[in-house]
């Protein structure tokens, strides 16, 4: 199995202080359905790029679909990552990012796939 493709438990941003961080100092885009808050810093677990997903409830109301799309995101981002740690290797930076849904209807993962990709190249260039 390769192992570029996983992601694990320490690629997950769930520190407070890191989280509370990204989202105070953190610069932010759309790529519809999602908006991407990122900061430029190398996470304290160690990892190039940790990352946080949400689906929000006043969006979605069904926890079902709240769990599948934060599935899709996951999967899209999991599939679609390597560009993006491959250049923060390269440059020797980091960055912590908060994937957001924004979209008010449910999304297959064609879609979100499609604006993860988007979403990585647009942080490569920052």
């Amino acid at each position: 199995m390769d192992t570029q493709y996983t992601f694990k438990k320490k690629e997950r941003l769930s520190l407070q202080r890191e989280i509370d961080g990204l989202f105070n100092h953190g610069a932010a885009f759309i790529s519809y359905p999602l908006r991407i808050v990122y900061l430029k810093q190398k996470s304290l677990s160690g990892e190039m790029v940790s990352v946080l997903i949400s689906v929000p409830k006043r969006k979605i109301k069904l926890a079902v679909n709240r769990n599948r799309l934060k599935r899709l995101i996951r999967e899209a981002y999991r599939i679609n990552k390597i560009s993006l740690i491959k250049h923060c290797e390269e440059k020797e930076s980091g960055f912590l990012i908060a994937f957001l849904f924004i979209g008010n209807e449910l999304f297959g993962l064609k879609e979100i796939e499609e604006a993860m990709k988007k979403a990585l190249v647009i942080l490569k260039e920052k």
